[in-house]
């Protein structure tokens, strides 16, 4: 067997360079087997995403009957701890262990409030429904538990993959960098992915307790994707620990980030862009069948259809960053595109074209694919020393938080609008082109934000 897994290795190995997106972040010192194990911890937290946001959305709703605004409100519980990110990053960056770790404590603390979180969640929503003997429970016991349950998940996600995306800039050469944080969120995606496809076969037959098997599953599986990652990543350095120097207050450390005002402009423009790529994701779907009449499985492509795009544009980014393109310029690249795919989006309604529709999703994904790898290589690049996870940490909060927001936002907005007496200009498409144009208003002032940080950036080449 081992002779098998051997061989099977050193065919990935021999072939990855040129089939595996981001295969070329390998270097002789972070072998690419290496690499593809570190990031399953995105595995990981993409299948908790999933789970979350898409799988237990529905469940919730459909077979557990319970109310929507319940459910909302159970889903935004993780965007509480997103905030605090920047708050892991920096403790992660002056965490003096006796091993003399740093990241690796911080990754093991996050799985275990995830496992936590995911091993209690299913007895809390039968709770919440009312399923069975948990009729016998107050209502107030499911509302507590659930909403403990997704905070808890949300929280364990948001500090794994903070101090997770730390540990791999660390150990990564600056030159390699922006391919390995590539191959990072790639992996999140293809977590996504596949985590959406098992979940949907295993809860095909739905029951309560095959919903028990499922959740508490993903914290097992959690666990023991999360161990393989971080096993022998982050080397022991005892002299760290007892070195002990004095340790920054967080105040003088977020004063030292924010030195010189780009880091506040920096996150302004990560904020806008998020939200500008994100107010559609609960409405592309029900615009698709709505407006356009698409069935069911041609709009429930449409998710496939912005991860593939998003690859692409992570693909694309990594290649061109890694030769030393200025990550703003690539950030505004992403934004510019985002507007000409919302602008297809919209057309689409007109001109009742479902390919002008695929085409719009498709480069929404690939626009937010550059915006994305664009601002977070800018933010590992301006991170002061000793600083990369309290940057790190700075950019997930601003993106989580902005992203929950947004999709909650798009929501009402579109509902409002759609609403309005004497306001249908364009029939039952009014409400989803309302938040489309606004997303469109949003990317340009995110390409106003970056207009100085790109001039700064040219005077310093020049």
């Amino acid at each position: 067997m081992s002779r098998i897994r051997q061989r099977a290795t050193r065919v990935l190995l021999q072939i990855g360079p040129k089939f595996l997106p981001f295969a070329d972040a390998a270097t002789d010192d972070l072998p690419l087997s290496r690499l593809l194990r570190l990031s399953l911890f995105q595995v990981s937290v993409g299948m908790a995403l999933v789970l979350l946001i898409g799988t237990l959305n529905r469940v919730m709703i459909v077979e557990l009957e319970v109310p929507a605004s319940i459910v909302a409100v159970m889903i935004s519980m993780p965007l509480l701890f997103a905030p605090f990110r920047a708050l892991v990053g920096f403790s992660s960056d002056n965490y003096r262990s006796a091993l003399g770790w740093r990241r690796v404590p911080y990754i093991f603390r996050g799985t275990m409030v995830q496992f936590g979180g995911l091993a209690m969640m299913p007895f809390a929503l039968l709770v919440l429904s009312g399923t069975g003997h948990a009729q016998e429970w107050p209502v107030w016991v499911g509302w507590l538990g659930a909403g403990g349950a997704f905070l808890f998940v949300g929280a364990g996600l948001h500090t794994v993959q903070t101090a997770g995306l730390a540990l791999a800039t660390d150990l990564a050469p600056v030159e390699s960098q922006p391919k390995v944080v590539g191959l990072m969120y790639v992996m999140l995606l293809v977590g996504m992915i596949a985590s959406s496809i098992i979940f949907g076969v295993l809860l095909a037959d739905f029951s309560p307790a095959k919903l028990i098997q499922v959740i508490q599953g993903s914290a097992v599986v959690t666990i023991v994707l999360n161990g393989i990652a971080i096993w022998k990543q982050e080397s022991r350095n005892p002299l760290r620990a007892a070195q002990a120097p004095s340790k920054p207050s967080f105040a003088q450390s977020w004063a030292g980030f924010t030195e010189g005002g780009d880091a506040n402009r920096r996150l302004l423009a990560i904020g806008l862009g998020t939200m500008g790529f994100s107010m559609e994701d609960v409405l592309l779907e029900p615009y698709g069948g709505q407006i356009l009449h698409l069935t069911v499985g041609t709009t429930t492509a449409l998710t496939a259809t912005l991860a593939i795009g998003g690859l692409l544009g992570f693909w694309l980014a990594s290649r061109i960053l890694s030769r030393g393109t200025d990550p703003f310029r690539m950030a505004s690249a992403g934004a510019l595109v985002g507007i000409g795919a919302f602008g297809s989006v919209i057309s689409a309604a007109s001109f009742h074209s479902p390919w002008l529709f695929g085409a719009g999703a498709l480069f929404i994904g690939f626009g937010a694919g550059l915006f994305g790898h664009g601002t977070l290589t800018a933010t590992m690049n301006k991170a002061p020393p000793g600083q990369v996870g309290l940057a790190l940490g700075a950019w997930g909060a601003v993106q989580a938080t902005a992203a929950g927001l947004a999709v909650a936002l798009g929501g009402i907005l579109r509902d409002i609008v759609a609403n309005m007496p004497d306001r249908q200009v364009l029939g039952p498409a009014t409400g989803y082109v309302f938040v489309y144009a606004l997303e469109v208003a949003l990317l340009v002032l995110t390409l106003l934000a970056m207009v100085p940080l790109l001039r700064r950036r040219t005077v310093l080449t020049a």
